[in-house]
Formats: structure tokens, sequence, C-alpha cells
């Protein structure tokens, strides 16, 4: 079977306004949890979540924080400038980015473009950064790709990139929510566990367990380890084409620790990942083994996943655990503890799962190539599970309820 010639519309479902949760619960693990167990469908608590899961499993979690990544500026023409941040370019590492103390260049989306660009305008406007009042500056650099160069500067170098977003930006939460960004968001749109800051969006699977929840799981025996992949808005964008091979995957950050590496091998190549941005991570994770098995002298460009990458049956057939091996053997020749990386993998119906057996996920939109992901982890099977929410009063998207699935 081609995957390319996929058509999106079969995956539609009817997702009505009043399905989408436009906040969460009070309680985040008081969220319904749909549980998906080889065919049969059941439903409980999220908080009961670890009754499901195996002993001696091992469960991956992403632990990347949102970042308040929406800037807004004023010309003087009374013109209203959004900035978007979307990923750093100069500093291109994150951590460096954030600890910046006089410039930056981001690359971002520009809300109202044609009434800055062209101008050679800089904006500016002045903000208040633990008691002192600092002026950020913001130019236009110029287009990259499909998105813009941006480089912002302030006069105080006491103050690094990552004050100045607490300072003044917005947490971008979801467009679908249709609603202004609210205090309360930066506490709820955020996992409990988030550590590692780089994201527009949250790894939103997540966002239902509580210390109580982690404690249950760890109590069943279940191994946790952490990966961090920097969920990018490309995760919102639209499928536009009709079918799937004429879809343009994003490019998302991925830092994997060789503890994680060997708590993999030591579970046989298997786990339980919490969110598609886990699968991601994990999925993109072994083909980035089957590359340092033929080559150890790899730069971090050059383990870029690409988007049909593993639709290649060129590519050798390792295990699971085979291709961990092989990333454990090129971070001891290349002497690092951390294996940094890029994926557009995309992952659609006929995509055959090497790692992850388990997955923890919300509700996702119809056409949208998570529900692809979703539907390839089931072998098709995903309509009934969305049937099954949508008559049981499940609530939808990044505030909804969550779902186990065993297939």
């Amino acid at each position: 079977m081609d995957v390319k010639h996929i058509k999106i519309h079969d995956y539609n479902y009817p997702l009505p306004d009043e399905r989408i949760a436009k906040f969460p619960l009070a309680q985040r693990d008081h969220s319904k949890l749909l549980v998906y167990r080889k065919g049969e469908i059941s439903e409980d608590h999220f908080y009961n979540i670890a009754n499901y899961l195996p002993e001696n499993a091992l469960m991956i979690f992403n632990n990347t924080k949102v970042i308040q990544a929406r800037l807004h500026f004023r010309k003087e023409t009374g013109a209203l400038i959004e900035v978007f941040l979307l990923e750093p370019y100069a500093p291109a590492d994150y951590e460096q980015m954030f600890q910046s103390t006089s410039e930056c260049s981001w690359l971002c989306l520009v809300g109202n473009l044609k009434k800055w660009k062209g101008q050679k305008q800089t904006l500016s406007r002045e903000i208040d950064v633990k008691g002192t009042t600092v002026t950020l500056r913001v130019e236009y650099v110029g287009e990259h790709h499909t998105s813009h160069q941006v480089r912002f500067s302030w006069d105080n170098t006491d103050v690094n990139f990552a004050e100045i977003l607490d300072a003044v930006g917005e947490l971008p939460i979801p467009p679908y929510l249709n609603r202004e960004t609210q205090e309360s968001d930066k506490t709820t749109y955020q996992t409990v566990y988030s550590k590692i800051k780089g994201s527009v969006a949250a790894p939103t699977a997540g966002l239902h367990f509580t210390d109580n929840v982690l404690a249950s799981v760890d109590s069943h025996g279940v191994d946790r380890e952490e990966i961090t992949l920097h969920v990018g808005a490309g995760t919102f964008k639209p499928v536009k084409s009709e079918e799937i091979g004429g879809h343009d995957m994003h490019s998302e950050f991925i830092c994997v620790h060789r503890s994680t590496i060997e708590k993999l091998i030591q579970h046989g190549g298997h786990s339980i990942a919490v969110g598609t941005t886990s699968v991601r991570t994990l999925e993109s994770l072994y083909y980035v083994g089957i590359k340092t098995s033929l080559d150890k002298s790899l730069t971090e460009e050059e383990l870029h996943v690409g988007q049909w990458e593993p639709y290649d049956d060129s590519l050798p057939k390792l295990t699971s655990v085979e291709s961990m091996q092989a990333i454990l053997q090129y971070m001891d020749a290349n002497n690092v503890n951390t294996i940094h990386f890029s994926t557009q993998i995309i992952i659609v119906p006929g995509y055959e799962y090497k790692i992850v057996n388990m997955l923890v996920t919300n509700f996702h939109q119809p056409q949208s190539t998570l529900l692809l992901l979703v539907s390839a982890f089931l072998h098709g099977d995903w309509k009934r599970i969305y049937d099954y929410a949508l008559a049981h009063d499940f609530r939808f998207l990044s505030y909804g309820d969550s779902s186990l699935l065993i297939p």
C-alpha cells in the first residue's frame, strides 16, 4: 500500500463546538479515561490509570515546558503587530537562547505583517522586569521559508530573554479554543512535570497527571523516563491536501538522555508513550538508531528523521533493542550523554510501530495528522473509539478527556 495516497476525508467525524473543552476540569486527574484494550472499550477516571498498566512497564513522558511565545507591539500609527515565536534562530540552541542577555533572533509568525514589513521599522515597548524598566526592541529581518526572522534587543544586560518572555509574553493556547489566554492557563496548560522551556503548545496527554497519579504509577512498579520534544505550532497545521502525500510535516527538536536509551533496552525496546509527542520521539529514535548503526560520525543535522523515511523498504531491519544499542555505541564514540536531533516523521496507517506498545492520548481534531497516528496505532479501529467518546459525553481536544490505548 502506498501510504501517500491515504485520503484525509476518510478520517473525518462530526465534532460539535460544544464538545470541545474550552477550560480544563478543576482537578486535572478527574477527567474521564476511555480504556481500549484489544478491541474492548470501557471507561473510568484518569486517577485510576495505574490500575491498567502492566507491572515492570516503562512509561515515557515529554517534559517540555510551554513558553509565553506570543508578543504584541504597537506602531506609532496604532496598528497592533503580533509576533509569535516558533523556534530560536541565533543562538539556535534553546538553552543558550533563553540565557541571551542583550539580543537574539527567532523564526516567527507575524500578525499584521503588511503594516510592518518593508518599512525597516524597529518597534519598541517599555516593560517591567523584576521591578526594572527595560526597553525591548523588535526588528523585522526578512522571510525565512514559511516563517519570518525577527531580531529582539534590549537595554539591560542583567536581564535574559527568559525573563523578558515571562514579563511580556502571552501563553499561546490552541486557536480552536476561540478565547483569550487567562492567568489560569499559565498553570493549567503546563504538565506538572514540565521542565525544559521551548514548546509553543503543551503535550496535552500529560495534562491529566498529578503528583498523586505519578505516585500511583510508581507504586504499581512502572518505570518512568522523560524525553524532551519541543512542540511546534505546526502541530495545529490543518491537512489541506486531499491525499496525505501532499502534506508537509513540521520539524520538531528532540533531546534524549542515555538513561532513557538504557531503560528502553532493559524493557526489551518497548514502552508506554504519554502523548503523541512521546510517540514521535520514540519512533523517530528507532530510525536514528538505524542511521547510527551505519555511521558513527553523523552530525546532529544528519540525524534528522525525514517525513517519509520510515516507509523506505531499503532500510536495514533492526529490532528496537538493536537500534537502541546502536545509539549507545554512537554516544560512546562521540563522548556524549544526550542525543539531540530533529524529526519530521509522519505516522499514518500502514506504519509499523517499533517501540510504543501502549499510548495515553486525548481526542484529536478530525482530519488531523494526530488522528492518522492513532489510527495507525489501532490498525484502523479509531472510529469505534471516537463514536463511543461522542456518545458517552467525553470532552475533546487539548483540555478534554483522555484515553489509554492498548492494541
